[in-house]
């Protein structure tokens, strides 16, 4: 087992002029989906990690046009991004980690990247810094500095019998740099060393990682997975022998749907990372979105306090619903008026507003007053709007703050809306930190 104990199966991207291609050197054939599309193909497959490769060229706009998909990648990944290439110096590891990688990379074939590996480490922490290398001399050389400042290594390997490896005490990921086939449970049991896998081996097997997953597991090998705190004899079930499960939206929490679990779907939920039923009409096993596509991956389950009801909160892919409609729950029974108390429906709601105005203006509006004006206009009231809101801080009624305080929210999204940033893009960011 390596020293990680778990081993994980990450699906990389290879970016060069805009593009993601089917190998580390950027030559031959590129996929037809972008970069972005195939990060979120990579997530719902079952990969834990993805690492991308800016191989573009080293100039500042292709580097900025770079890290721009990367930020987008990282956007719509629901697993973690780590960076990697045109790093030159300590600001391009911080753009990396600004886009949203969780980890970036320094390439120690650079001489310079190894200079500033210390400063980096204190900078954003070891556990953000990851080394990547093909001739070990240049780790081996330096095994004391990047031992203490860096948390995990990258060894590409150009062939499945380049196993060298560094003599150094944290976990290494292979990445095998050419189109080779081989049984990567059977690697993962057989090499102690090694804690993750990727290059074009997992690209070829992107829509087996369940099955590769299936295979680690029968040969005992320890991989990344959803760990029950429960298991199933301690839940209580209905006179049916089975547990109500009711599914939510993990970005909304709307709820989506109610199902019910017996023991053998419950252990191929937590197996396979994907919401798996028990249909009482068909009496069989129901894996949701098996004919539709329309999956539901797990991002938590959590028992209530009876033991005896599970609310999982999952990434809805498609319509929960078999109408067609996202939530089965849309027929209305009755409902008074009332205002929305919910804080993140009531910003979403005005801000559909304000970008309704901007794509069909109405007469009269003062929201297609400020965006006729301009953003040198909208960067005004910001400005006034934020003046105001200090000012009425310094004052004892609360009320007045509360007043000025929606005064610049509303701004706020004005600005957003012109510069196309979303609530989602904002709290993706607040989340990171």
């Amino acid at each position: 087992m390596s020293m990680n104990s778990v081993n994980r199966i990450i699906a990389p991207i290879y970016l060069y002029n805009c593009k993601a291609y089917k190998n580390l050197s950027c030559e031959g054939e590129a996929f037809e989906e972008t970069p972005a599309e195939l990060a979120r193909k990579f997530s719902d497959c079952g990969v834990d990690e993805i690492i991308v490769f800016d191989k573009s060229p080293s100039n500042d706009i292709e580097h900025e046009k770079a890290l721009d998909i990367i930020k987008e990648i990282c956007k719509v990944s629901d697993v973690p991004v780590i960076g990697a290439g045109n790093v030159k110096r300590m600001e391009d590891i911080k753009k990396l980690l600004y886009a949203g990688c969780k980890k970036a990379c320094l390439n120690f074939s650079k001489a310079s990247n190894i200079e500033i590996l210390e400063e980096v480490s204190a900078k954003f922490g070891k556990d953000k810094i990851v080394i990547c290398f093909s001739e070990i001399e240049s780790v081996n050389s330096n095994k004391t500095s990047v031992e203490k400042f860096a948390g995990e290594l990258v060894k590409i390997c150009r062939n499945i019998s380049d196993d060298s490896l560094p003599e150094i005490n944290l976990p290494i990921i292979a990445l095998y740099d050419e189109n080779t086939d081989f049984d990567i449970a059977d690697f993962l049991k057989n090499d102690d060393l090694i804690c993750a896998i990727t290059g074009e081996i997992i690209l070829n097997n992107i829509n087996n990682i369940s099955s590769i997953k299936d295979d680690c597991i029968s040969a005992g090998i320890k991989i990344s997975q959803l760990e029950p705190a429960f298991t199933w004899d301690e839940l209580k079930k209905n006179s049916d022998g089975m547990v109500p499960v009711i599914v939510q939206d993990y970005r909304t929490d709307q709820v989506l749907m109610l199902a019910y679990m017996n023991e053998e779907s419950y252990n191929k939920t937590l197996s396979i990372g994907k919401m798996t039923y028990f249909s009482r009409s068909r009496k069989q096993l129901w894996l949701k979105g098996e004919t539709s596509s329309h999956y539901q991956y797990v991002m938590s389950l959590t028992a209530d306090c009876d033991m005896d009801t599970i609310l999982a909160k999952v990434k809805q892919i498609g319509a929960a619903c078999h109408t067609g409609s996202y939530s089965c729950f849309f027929n209305e029974i009755a409902s008074k008026d009332y205002n929305e108390k919910n804080p993140q429906k009531v910003l979403d709601s005005v801000f559909d507003v304000i970008k309704d105005r901007k794509v069909n203006p109405r007469e009269g509006s003062y929201t297609n007053y400020l965006f006729d004006k301009g953003l040198d206009k909208i960067l005004k009231k910001v400005g006034e709007e934020a003046t105001e809101m200090v000012i009425a801080a310094k004052n004892p009624n609360s009320n007045e703050i509360v007043y000025e305080m929606s005064d610049f929210l509303y701004h706020m999204m004005v600005l957003m809306a012109e510069k196309n940033v979303s609530w989602e893009d904002i709290t993706d960011e607040l989340s990171r930190r």
